[in-house]
């Protein structure tokens, strides 16, 4: 069969045509030690710190210690397949998540990758994990509430939307609820929550999504697990990839509640890390830049100003103490970079005071700019109440005459710190937190029977939705206390038809 020259000459020219001269040069090192999360490699000459890094496995690792001989590599994911002499090679990126609606609703692990059996998360966008915080110029002061629909919360230590508010207290002391209940009061608030699980059981994982599903908090709520079956580098990672998401949002506008449930567990793994990275160890034998470690994630939760949109990205994050010992060093260090404090006691909690906020020793330093003003009215002198009824209270132990005025004192302390109780999963609408502290502060509780008072609570409620409507919109619309002999009057013909249990 004889082939014409007319025609390898035109198959020649397409050859060339498609010929491209551009050379694919990948740096690839080789894998000298594995285990335990890490690996060693040499080759990798010009790798960058924070680098992604691809092993022949398809598993990848970040560069996190650039030495003299060798790169120290965390491995995401697992590594029981990756063996010495393996090669390893430079991507050029640094590690991104995927972002974007498509997440909400979802339950995803720290690489962004689902974890919930609803199938694939559909987007192209991608944000690094890493990337600098909002410089001064570039935010704006905290002046817009975060209502959680706690008592205790909204009233003593508000939280404003781009502040960042530590909660911290021992193991089982509801912190975790507190969270929750600070989510599911954000439906219809138009709020969007990430809710980051680090180190927590798969099984409480499994119950806290439970349970936002049953109040319809899905819905506006994404879920990143880092759970303690999984190595440390992924612990590491998940509060920074929690953050990414939430910057998505923020950036485009969005106000954004994100909860890290904690970040003592996330300090433990940067630890092990560390020390297997054969790093220095300091204080507690936590590496020297374990400060910096928690510093640049909530630096970067913020009010941005209006040229960037005006979002906002307000963090919680959660501190677990050794016998309330809140001095201790990973506690102090978070204490320091965050915007204030709510203090949960083993004590209260044991003794039924739910939440168990100690009033002392939490504070917000953003107070009233992040209160409604009906709110900042009714709970001027709530704070120095309690305080002062709980130093009266131990006092009075040790004597039984005591003068009229300790006795109103105690007196209101003992319904004050009965109103502030409140059940699981029953976050309150900002009117009827007003409603309450109003009639506690203003007396109309002084001749309440204390174990009636939540009864009067859950009555009242009834009763203003009912009949006093009007006053209860007044509060909801423009933040504001009605006329107050409109108030007062509605408060008194409340208590004439409340009929007190006889024991």
């Amino acid at each position: 069969m004889s082939i014409k020259a007319e025609e390898i000459s035109a198959l020649i020219k397409q050859q060339l045509e498609k010929y491209d001269d551009k050379l694919n040069v990948n740096e690839v090192g080789t894998v000298t030690y594995v285990g335990d999360g890490i690996a060693r490699a040499h080759g990798l000459n010009n790798v960058l710190s924070s680098e992604l890094l691809q092993f022949s496995n398809g598993s990848y690792g970040i560069a996190q210690n650039l030495e003299a001989n060798d790169v120290g590599i965390i491995i995401l994911g697992r590594f029981d397949d990756i063996r010495e002499g393996d090669q390893v090679k430079r991507t050029g990126r640094i590690m991104e998540v995927p972002v974007g609606d498509q997440l909400i609703g979802r339950v995803v692990n720290p690489l962004g990758q689902p974890v919930d059996g609803l199938g694939e998360i559909k987007t192209d966008k991608t944000r690094p994990i890493e990337s600098k915080a909002p410089g001064v110029m570039d935010r704006q002061s905290v002046n817009q509430p975060l209502q959680t629909g706690i008592k205790a919360i909204d009233a003593l230590v508000p939280i404003g939307r781009g502040q960042r508010e530590l909660i911290i207290g021992d193991r089982k002391t509801g912190k975790t609820a507190l969270a929750l209940d600070t989510i599911i009061n954000q439906k219809g608030q138009d709020v969007i929550c990430i809710y980051v699980a680090i180190g927590q059981k798969e099984s409480t994982v499994k119950n806290s999504v439970e349970t936002l599903k049953r109040f319809g908090a899905m819905d506006y709520t994404i879920v990143v697990e880092a759970g303690p079956s999984e190595p440390a580098p992924m612990l590491y990672i998940a509060p920074y990839a929690g953050t990414a998401m939430g910057e998505e949002f923020m950036y485009n506008g969005k106000d954004v509640l994100i909860v890290f449930d904690d970040l003592s567990k996330q300090a433990v793994a940067y630890r092990e890390i560390s020390l297997l990275l054969r790093r220095p160890p300091g204080r507690e034998a936590y590496p020297g830049d374990v400060f910096y470690l928690h510093s640049r994630l909530l630096e970067r939760s913020a009010k941005l100003n209006k040229k960037l949109g005006g979002g906002s990205m307000t963090a919680l994050p959660f501190i677990q103490t050794q016998a309330g010992d809140i001095s201790a060093y990973i506690p102090t260090n978070v204490i320091s970079i965050t915007d204030g404090q709510i203090f949960l006691e083993a004590d209260l909690f044991f003794a039924g005071t739910r939440p168990a906020i100690n009033a002392g020793e939490s504070v917000s330093r953003v107070g009233g700019s992040a209160q409604i003003k009906a709110m900042k009215k009714v709970a001027g002198t709530l704070r120095v109440d309690l305080a002062s009824y709980r130093e009266l209270e131990s006092f009075t132990q040790f004597g039984s005459d005591l003068d009229q005025a300790t006795q109103a004192k105690l007196n209101r302390g003992r319904r004050t710190v009965e109103v502030l109780k409140q059940p699981l999963h029953k976050p309150l609408p900002v009117e009827d937190e007003v409603l309450i502290l109003y009639a506690l502060t203003h007396g109309f509780l002084d001749a309440i029977p204390v174990p009636d008072i939540q009864r009067y609570e859950l009555e009242l409620y009834d009763y203003f939705a009912s009949n006093y409507n009007d006053l209860l919109d007044v509060i909801r619309t423009t933040g504001d206390l009605p006329e107050e002999d409109k108030l007062n009057e509605a408060l008194k013909n409340f208590n004439e038809g409340f009929s007190i249990s006889k024991k």
